[in-house]
């Protein structure tokens, strides 16, 4: 195996190692979201393994001296030279510079999304005990104990009656 392909095939084994897909699953919601992030980790592992099996091994030399007796030394001699001769161009890696800083500001776009995401989950569910709480207090509660948690509503209630607007 050429060095290039096989950097390339460690590079991938190792960031195959370093994703956390399960806490990437965690984190969505959606059915669909779930359905094209398995397709990914799917599509990730073939690839994955594609590198490991066909770019990991070293292709097996070739028995010249076989060849010679079984077809005779001057066709074989015809062949080795033209098989010497092949140059396997070396892998010039021109995407990665090019993708790698576009990767890495989707990396910290996705970290502050998880952030505000996380922060936004977080004030629905306080929102969510509320009004549990709400729905459980709501037939023995007076207007005096609504208005003491919602003193905005009270303000504005008073300031309707004090205008003499009665909402027609």
């Amino acid at each position: 195996m050429s060095g290039t392909a096989k950097k390339v095939t460690d590079i991938a084994f190792k960031a195959s190692k370093n994703i956390d897909w399960e806490g990437m699953a965690k984190l969505l919601v959606a059915d669909e979201a779930r359905k094209e992030f398995a397709t990914l980790r799917r599509s990730f592992d073939e690839v994955n393994t594609a590198l490991q099996t066909k770019f990991s091994q070293e292709p097996e030399p070739i028995d010249w001296e076989y060849y010679r007796k079984g077809i005779g030394s001057r066709v074989v001699d015809m062949y080795k030279e033209a098989y010497d001769s092949i140059e396997i161009p070396k892998y010039v890696d021109n995407v990665t510079p090019q993708y790698k800083p576009k990767f890495d500001a989707l990396v910290v776009e996705l970290k502050e999304a998880e952030e505000k995401s996380l922060k936004e989950s977080e004030r629905l569910e306080k929102e969510i005990a509320e009004v549990q709480e709400l729905k459980k207090k709501i037939t023995t509660m007076t207007a005096e104990e609504y208005f003491e948690k919602h003193p905005e509503l009270k303000k504005k209630f008073d300031d309707e009656i004090r205008n003499d607007f009665w909402g027609y």
